[in-house]
């Protein structure tokens, strides 16, 4: 069983194959919140934050409890592992039953998510990043190989759809970032085995995706003038340093200044690693053209795209699933433009009546 938030929040039995994709804003939200903090108590009033934030409904407490008892019917298919009660000495020997327990507790100050022994896709990212993060220094292709299984996790932004308070919006930013790192060390990775000439384009994109993430642009150089590309590596460093002083001012750091100075001079410790391959797939999906958030099927690759997993996919019972899946992110994408078209129209409004009161300000000194 796994908890999944990196992409649409969905809970998946490996076993049977079911899916459980909660498609209402509010229900998605509480998944996502109490997968967040799960094995650890979330009151009623934080949980009724997350869902409405300033504006909440007059019978908040009852609506929350509505909503806690639908998610409780969604996950009631999934079975949760059994806690056997100690043996009783009778006379006569009696056998064991099982006690199920619930995924959702009620505690005097909130509910709790229980998930052991389940563990979530976001744990499974962190474990594979940590081993590559140790063996990189001397086995950069298992690195990379470990890495290119940790960000196939990924089916799209960290808690899609579920992003409506304070909970899901900070692990969202903090695995956002974690996954970024991830990249970094994939391309360096690269680097180190002699594959500078297949990541450049990659790299390009995602220095644009993230101008002030410095060490992408670093990579970039080092892909560039090991491709004999002097010139565009010096051009990186100089729109580097152009947007950081614009939108900063700020020069970029030591590292990325001392780069640029060793391509000038062009110093031996920049010469290309030999060129080593590690098994599997060339590439990992990084960036927005080649790995978009909803769109391209590399981010739908998942821990369960192995061999004997990728049977259960085809089955006549999964066979509606993608077109669930579509209607879910469509509605998130519904969702998502009615609150930038709100905040638009609040901006116009505001923008509106500053402008006529600067007007009739004008008017009253005439």
């Amino acid at each position: 069983m796994q908890f999944r938030m990196l992409g649409l929040v969905e809970v998946r039995d490996e076993q049977s194959g079911l899916r459980i994709l909660p498609t209402g804003a509010k229900q998605r939200a509480l998944l996502g919140a109490l997968v967040v903090k799960a094995g650890h108590n979330v009151s009623g009033q934080r949980l009724i934050d997350e869902l409405w934030g300033e504006h909440p409904p007059a019978n908040a407490a009852n609506a929350l409890q509505v909503h806690v008892a639908r998610l409780r019917r969604l996950l009631s298919g999934l079975k949760y592992q059994d806690i056997e009660q100690p043996a009783q000495h009778t006379q006569h020997t009696q056998s064991v039953q099982p006690v199920p327990r619930p995924w959702i507790v009620t505690t005097s100050r909130g509910y709790t998510l229980q998930l052991a022994p389940v563990e979530t896709d976001a744990a499974c990212f962190q474990q594979l990043t940590d081993k590559a993060r140790r063996v990189l220094p001397e086995d950069p292709g298992q690195a990379g190989e470990l890495l290119r299984r940790a960000l196939s996790l990924w089916r799209g932004p960290a808690l899609e759809g579920s992003v409506l308070g304070d909970i899901c919006a900070g692990k969202a930013a903090q695995l956002e970032e974690h996954r970024l790192s991830a990249l970094e060390l994939l391309y360096d990775a690269h680097l180190r085995t002699g594959r500078h000439g297949e990541i450049t384009g990659e790299l390009v994109e995602l220095t644009v995706d993230h101008p002030l993430r410095e060490r992408f642009h670093d990579l970039l150089m080092v892909a560039l003038y090991r491709c004999g590309r002097q010139a565009e590596a010096l051009g990186v460093y100089d729109r580097a340093r152009s947007h950081m002083v614009r939108e900063l001012g700020v020069e970029p750091g030591p590292a990325l200044r001392g780069l640029m100075e060793a391509i000038l001079h062009h110093d031996p410790a920049l010469a290309a690693a030999p060129l080593t391959r590690p098994p599997g797939p060339p590439r990992a999906a990084a960036s927005r053209s080649e790995a978009s958030w909803a769109a391209k099927a590399s981010w739908a690759q998942a821990p369960w795209g192995e061999a004997g997993s990728a049977q259960a996919e085809v089955r006549a019972d999964d066979a509606v699933l993608p077109l669930g899946e579509e209607i879910a992110r469509l509605q998130c994408r519904i969702e998502r433009l009615q609150q930038e078209q709100n905040q638009l129209l609040r901006r116009f409004n505001e923008l509106t009546a500053s402008t006529t009161r600067r007007v009739s300000a004008g008017s009253g000194l005439l």
